[in-house]
């Protein structure tokens, strides 16, 4: 499931708290997906929706549990650990990030959680749920199998990276230009995750990639620029961004494109395109929009709808404009 998938499916199971898990190799961004879901939801009690995410791996059997003590009745009860919700107002996502990464005794001490929502005295509030994540066993990450009395408890989803979702999250959350519109033009590099390569420690991946739009907004000097990216996403995919930087760093200035849309060079490089596609969206606003379409008009189709598609993304006021339904008109055939 791609990860716009992944949130709907959540949002649906949120409402008869049914437990999920969620399959993913690593690095594709499954705790990302479940902050977006906390982030979506919007109860109708005053308290703010929660998400406790609890790291499952760095838990011993005994600490969900607590500790015992001794009341006036002369009998031993327990403690629960203060990061499990105690409000019972309260609502939220309890998260188990690397369940299948936990040994498997404090799997065992999830059971209960998981389906009948107790442990031990503890109770778990009405208005929580329970989402775990962790990486697939074929993935050689440090995982255990999970029993299949814990695995059936669960709702499972596949998530895949896809990248249309990535671009979307991407301009959203300010991530650089360059980066967006090099994964336009290399898509398979989004994720590029060898198993059987134990002696590659960087690969390509949407949570690498990030890292990469922050370290070029360190503006590196060009002498470790590679070395940087190359630890990060792995040589060859370094190589290949490197080369499309030099690109993007020739191209004409967006502003200078604006100020003549209709003069403006088009290109006949594909890379160049795509860069040119990227630093246009990055610009699209209501004011901007209409000279943005007066250039995309001029490039193939294919980048045209490219260029549209990434300057409407989380922009739907863009969609009401006369400049995008001239577009859309003209585009008609193209768009079906």
């Amino acid at each position: 499931m791609k990860p716009s998938q992944v949130i709907d499916s959540l949002s649906a199971l949120i409402q008869i708290k049914q437990p999920v898990f969620i399959w993913g190799a690593p690095g594709v961004g499954k705790s990302q997906v479940v902050k977006q879901v906390a982030q979506k939801q919007k109860p109708n009690k005053k308290k703010p929706f929660t998400l406790i995410d609890v790291r499952a791996v760095l838990l011993d059997p005994v600490d969900l549990r607590g500790l015992p003590h001794i009341n006036g009745d002369n009998m031993a009860h327990w403690c629960p650990p203060a990061f499990l919700p105690h409000d019972s107002s309260s609502c939220g996502i309890l998260f188990l990030d690397e369940l299948n990464a936990a040994p498997p005794l404090t799997q065992a001490a999830c059971y209960q959680l998981v389906l009948d929502r107790k442990l031990g005295e503890y109770t778990l509030p009405d208005g929580w749920m329970v989402i775990a994540a962790g990486n697939r066993e074929n993935d050689k990450a440090v995982v255990h199998r999970i029993p299949s009395a814990l695995a059936n408890r669960f709702v499972h989803l596949n998530f895949e990276v896809d990248i249309n979702d990535w671009v979307r999250w991407a301009m959203q959350n300010n991530i650089k230009t360059e980066v967006i519109a090099f994964l336009r033009y290399r898509t398979n590099l989004l994720h590029s995750f060898d198993p059987k390569k134990s002696d590659e420690k960087a690969f390509p991946s949407p949570r690498s990639w990030e890292f990469v739009s922050n370290i070029l907004s360190t503006s590196p000097s060009k002498d470790i620029e590679f070395e940087l990216i190359k630890g990060t996403v792995g040589e060859a995919a370094a190589a290949e961004f490197i080369g499309f930087l030099r690109i993007c760093r020739k191209i004409p200035s967006p502003d200078a494109i604006l100020m003549n849309p209709t003069k403006a060079e088009i290109s006949n490089d594909p890379a160049v395109n795509y860069a040119i596609c990227g630093a246009l969206a990055s610009r699209a606003t209501e004011q901007t929009f209409g000279r943005i379409v007066e250039y995309l008009n001029r490039m193939p189709d294919e980048f045209s709808v490219l260029g549209i598609r990434d300057c409407t993304m989380g922009k739907p006021e863009l969609y009401d404009t006369k400049a995008y339904i001239d577009w859309a008109v003209k585009h008609e055939s193209v768009m079906l």
